[in-house]
């Protein structure tokens, strides 16, 4: 049986269990796993936002209690439709989501979690100091959810609501994470810089992310209201929010499963231990937190990968490490590919470069030109200024003086994103792929710029043509470079010399007017060195205009058109391989006095 097909077996296997539940099982245990399923709600948007997109939120509490005030507030004072509270809810919680978001995003390191706690005490307590949503008394007399005049206000009734609620978004977190948002949102952990490689704004895709995870949240807030038709502050606070990331962690922050197992696990744990300490002793409420934590603990101690992670390897084991084969998908039309500029125009220019670091010229008024359908080497000893200069072509530096123009467009302090969607693509000294992404989804991830769809679409499975014309762009990609066959392993099992040709890959699904390669044959072997050789020969027929920053010379001397040399910043000769081996200069800083 394939994976596919066992995971399928599995979903509807839970799916009719749970089905089943409110006909067999009694009232508290139907309550509960509404409770479960309020919860897994807000941890799997903390799993798409904290364990996908690697931005840790202690606030997600404050969400769902402004998504219950909001609702609470409109059916009780207004005497309006709950079903109107869910758009006001959402509506309400969006924009708040957003304006946190737009505040407190940018932060780095440990200053975004500690900023989120800053605004989940915050909101919290606003709950309990505001006269018109009944201060720390709260709102009570919350009307219940109907149906086509069918009343929801028995725990049986509202169980089917939230568990078909909590199934159609995972289905849509499922969605996305398989789509082009979906993969910028995987690429989040490999740094801003990698996305704007790619042409993607970093900070736009966490703050969508962020506004997706506060919408799960507001779901629960709604559900929770109506079902218990009574909210006060408590619930929303910092502790609720701790809890609902203990639930994303203990399940599993990789995986989406990992929401519904982790809510299951925390409530249960904790209802047991409610349960289990007052037979053991009278102090059983100070106690219940040191237990709670002691075993959260062990857990993370022996899966730190959460329960999914742990099940994810003992299946591993037992079934092998078997990919799934390649799948010929139906052919589409291909995406749109840009008019390359007529061979021998001018693509790149750069007059008067100079990068100051201080009172470091790292750059020193350096110029030259690149021309269409040419392979140019920028070379140099270590300290030359190569790499300042690859970061000042490709704007991921500030520029103190001097210009760089691009197919006709003055790129001297545009955003790298930008640049890249003009069709200036790149790759990197230190590799930066996703590792856990397929050699497929790492290579699709290039061709970001060259469509359109956002988390909506993604998410509502209306991007089926552009995310099958993306698939198929990555897989001839793949093809073009020899690992067609290879699609749906892991890129991080790869070695680093094939991980440097995949990067080329996900380059040339950008659709590049020029190809800039940040010392591509570090690390290859002899064999792969030729291949790449040959395959950068191909690129240069096909029209593509290369700019190579390489080390290794013989390599460099073999394949280049031309030889830009540079030495303490500045640029110290210009030509073909042939005069420039023969410049003294060259030989005296660079390859030695014999040549």
């Amino acid at each position: 049986m394939s994976a596919n097909r066992k995971r399928m077996t599995w979903i509807a296997a839970v799916v009719v269990v749970l089905a089943l539940v409110p006909v067999v099982a009694g009232s508290f245990t139907v309550s509960l796993l509404n409770d479960i399923g309020i919860g897994a709600l807000v941890a799997l948007g903390l799993v798409l936002l904290t364990g996908v997109g690697g931005a840790t939120s202690f606030g997600q509490a404050a969400f769902v209690g402004i998504a219950a005030y909001a609702t609470a507030w409109l059916t009780t004072t207004q005497g309006m439709s709950p079903w109107i509270g869910l758009l006001f809810a959402l509506l309400l919680t969006g924009l708040s989501a957003l304006a946190i978001g737009m505040l407190t995003l940018r932060l780095g390191g440990h200053f975004l979690p500690l900023s989120t706690i800053a605004w989940g005490l915050s909101i919290a307590m606003l709950f309990g100091n505001v006269d018109a949503l009944g201060r720390h008394t709260g709102l009570s007399n919350i009307p219940p959810l109907q149906v086509a005049g069918w009343s929801l206000a028995d725990p049986r009734s509202m169980y089917y609501l939230i568990w078909v609620v909590v199934g159609l978004a995972c289905l849509f977190s499922h969605n996305l994470l398989q789509s082009r948002p979906g993969r910028a949102i995987r690429g989040l952990r490999g740094g801003a810089t990698l996305l704007a490689s790619v042409g993607a704004d970093a900070y736009r895709v966490r703050l969508s992310l962020f506004v997706t995870a506060a919408l799960f949240a507001g779901l629960a807030g709604w559900l929770y209201a109506h079902m218990n038709r009574f909210v006060s502050p408590s619930p929303f606070d910092v502790r609720a929010s701790i809890e609902y990331l203990l639930m994303a962690v203990a399940g599993g922050l990789g995986q989406l499963a990992g929401a519904l197992v982790g809510a299951a696990l925390v409530l249960v744990l904790k209802n047991g231990l409610q349960d289990v300490l007052p037979m053991l002793t009278q102090r059983a409420g100070q106690l219940e937190a040191v237990a709670f934590a002691a075993l959260f603990i062990l857990l993370l101690h022996f899966a730190r990968g959460g329960v999914m992670g742990l099940l994810r390897r003992w299946t591993h084991r037992r079934s092998g490490s078997q990919e799934p084969s390649r799948h010929e998908a139906p052919p589409v039309d291909p995406l749109p590919h840009r008019t390359l500029p007529e061979r021998g125009s001018q693509v790149l220019s750069v007059n008067g470069a100079v990068k100051r670091f201080g009172g470091l010229v790292a750059v020193n008024d350096v110029s030259f030109d690149v021309k269409a359908g040419e392979i140019v080497g920028l070379i140099g000893p270590n300290g030359a200024g190569k790499s300042t200069m690859f970061n000042l072509l490709t704007c991921t530096l500030p520029m103190s003086a001097g210009q760089v123009r691009f197919l006709a467009h003055d790129i001297a302090g545009k955003p790298q994103r930008e640049v890249a969607r003009l069709g200036l693509a790149r790759t990197f000294q230190h590799v930066k792929l996703r590792p856990h992404m397929s050699l497929l989804d790492n290579v699709a991830l290039g061709a970001h710029s060259r469509t359109r769809s956002g988390i909506l679409k993604a998410g509502l499975r209306l991007d089926r043509m552009e995310e099958s014309q993306i698939l198929q762009e990555a897989q001839r990609q793949l093809d073009r470079i020899g690992l067609g066959d290879r699609a749906h392993e892991l890129a991080g099992s790869l070695p680093l010399g094939t991980q440097r040709i995949l990067e080329i890959a996900r380059a040339l699904a950008a659709d590049p007017v020029l190809l800039v390669l940040d010392e591509p044959a570090a690390g290859l072997r002899r064999k792969e060195k030729m291949a790449l050789g040959d395959l950068l020969r191909k690129l240069r027929e096909e029209g593509v205009t290369i700019l190579i920053v390489e080390h290794d010379m013989d390599f460099v001397m073999k394949l280049v058109d031309r030889l830009v040399v540079m030495n303490f910043g500045s640029k110290l000769v210009e030509g073909v391989p042939s005069a420039v081996r023969a410049d003294e200069r060259v030989q005296a800083a660079y390859l030695g006095s014999v040549v």
